[in-house]
């Protein structure tokens, strides 16, 4: 099939190549001409495992472009994926104002045969309707323009198109992995036609022709109304992030019972009403999405006069958590002024090198506040050369020039190569041989044979 997708982020890249990869016709489109040759030349804008050399092959393949003209990506697709973003406003809201511009763009390139306009970014509920609204004004405008330069109309009547809303549930350090192996596919919308398109498209992944697994039964696909695809977005997030959350208040109850939350987390997640999944807890959520996504749900709501306030204590539980790392370097070494900290990751996960909202953000503000010196190692971030908001912290280049002169290291992000570090040496170049486990990731058994003090979280 021919695929236009409409923003080349995390969503709409992954979005673009993996869809070329199973086969279908794709053209990208951005308008950020340095970022589109930079495609163009087969290198990836985003740190994604797999995702350059999916991306390389399916270019040699001749199944993906890359461009900054959308009306040839228009013209070109039977199926136009919207993946711009939809970042937050001060008061939660979620920013629409790209999404309004493509949707706009789309509608004055419209000349005729029938389209399905995809919602991949996450979008305020009820922006289906909205969308084909702004999609109608700019095939209004288009005709407007064509008259008032005195030519004639391309269309003789209204175009023919349906919008669907088509979450995304990708997880960043593992999108290419989640695209192919789907939990389920969430099409919302009222159009069977439109359906039909959709499942003919995801049919290579429904029957699990590119999974890891094949044996797996095909991947559920749920057909909802456009409002219901666009909540379920919504409340999956939501969900996991209370989740989190909720452990994370269990963790910090632990402390003080001497109970240990990772035993605590096991014994309830073998309970099958409940899952071992997002049972991890640490020093809190961030990314682009969680954040983002409660704060939106929270915000419609409010607007539809109910207060969430389940929501709510998910965040400021959160918020709060992020502070754990550092009233536990103050429980060890009192006085934070005038001492060294190392951080041990910076990412708000693993396997990515996203950095928005970290939890590491927090901690540096905090520590910087308070007269510490923050040092850092990232495997990412140390090599990439980024800086956006490190002004204060010297970033290194491994772990053991982190631990050189450092009077506590605290665990920020579980990164595997933090398994496997030269702890022993690392303890002996330290001032004061300290390490905050804020992910409960390391073996504390192994950590203090190593030499160093083991604080954990909730344990």
């Amino acid at each position: 099939m021919r695929v236009c997708v409409i923003g080349t982020g995390y969503v709409g890249l992954v979005t673009g190549v993996c869809l070329a990869h199973i086969g279908h016709q794709v053209i990208c489109v951005d308008n950020n001409e340095e970022k589109v040759k930079l495609m163009q030349s087969g290198q990836s804008p985003i740190f994604e495992p797999g995702l350059s050399e999916l991306m390389q092959n399916a270019i040699q393949n001749g199944n993906i472009e890359f461009t900054t003209d959308l009306g040839a990506g228009v013209q070109h697709g039977e199926i136009l994926f919207i993946a711009v973003g939809t970042p937050p406003l001060p008061n939660g809201e979620s920013d629409t104002r790209y999404v309004e511009a493509v949707a706009r763009g789309i509608g004055s390139h419209l000349n005729g045969g029938y389209k399905v306009i995809v919602n991949k970014s996450t979008v305020p509920i009820g922006s289906g309707d909205w969308v084909r609204m702004i999609v109608l004004d700019g095939v209004a405008e288009q005709q407007a323009a064509l008259v008032g330069s005195g030519g004639t109309t391309v269309l003789d009547s209204k175009p023919d198109f349906d919008v669907v809303s088509n979450p995304e549930f990708l997880r960043e350090g593992s999108a290419v992995y989640d695209t192919f192996n789907p939990d389920r596919i969430v099409l919302g919308g009222n159009s069977p036609r439109a359906a039909a398109m959709m499942k003919e498209l995801y049919a290579p992944i429904v029957s699990r022709e590119f999974a890891e697994d094949k044996s797996l039964p095909t991947v559920p696909v749920l057909v909802t109304d456009l409002s219901s695809a666009e909540m379920i977005k919504y409340a999956a997030n939501a969900f996991l992030a209370t989740k989190i959350s909720f452990i994370n208040e269990v963790a910090n109850i632990c402390d003080r019972v001497g109970a240990d939350v990772t035993q605590v987390a096991k014994g309830i997640g073998l309970d099958s009403r409940i899952g071992g999944k997002f049972l991890n807890a640490g020093i809190g959520w961030g990314g682009s999405c969680f954040p983002k996504d409660v704060s939106a749900l929270i915000h419609t709501a409010d607007d539809y006069g109910y207060e969430a306030q389940l929501l709510k204590a998910a965040v400021s539980v959160n918020q709060r958590q992020r502070l754990i790392a550092l009233e536990k370097l103050q429980q060890v070494l009192k006085i934070l002024k005038g001492k060294t900290v190392g951080l041990l990751g910076l990412t708000f996960k693993p396997d990515t090198d996203d950095m928005r909202d970290a939890p590491a953000l927090d901690l540096i503000e905090n520590l910087t506040r308070l007269g510490a010196k923050v040092k850092a190692y990232d495997p990412l971030v140390s090599q990439s050369g980024m800086r956006h908001g490190l002004s204060n912290v010297l970033v290194e280049t491994d772990a053991e020039r982190l631990a050189d002169g450092c009077d506590a290291l605290v665990v920020v992000t579980e990164w595997k190569q933090f398994a496997n570090l030269d702890y022993s040496k690392m303890a002996e170049l330290m001032n004061n041989p300290v390490i905050i486990d804020g992910r409960n990731f390391l073996d504390q058994t192994a950590i203090e044979k190593a030499g160093f003090r083991y604080v954990g979280v909730g344990r």
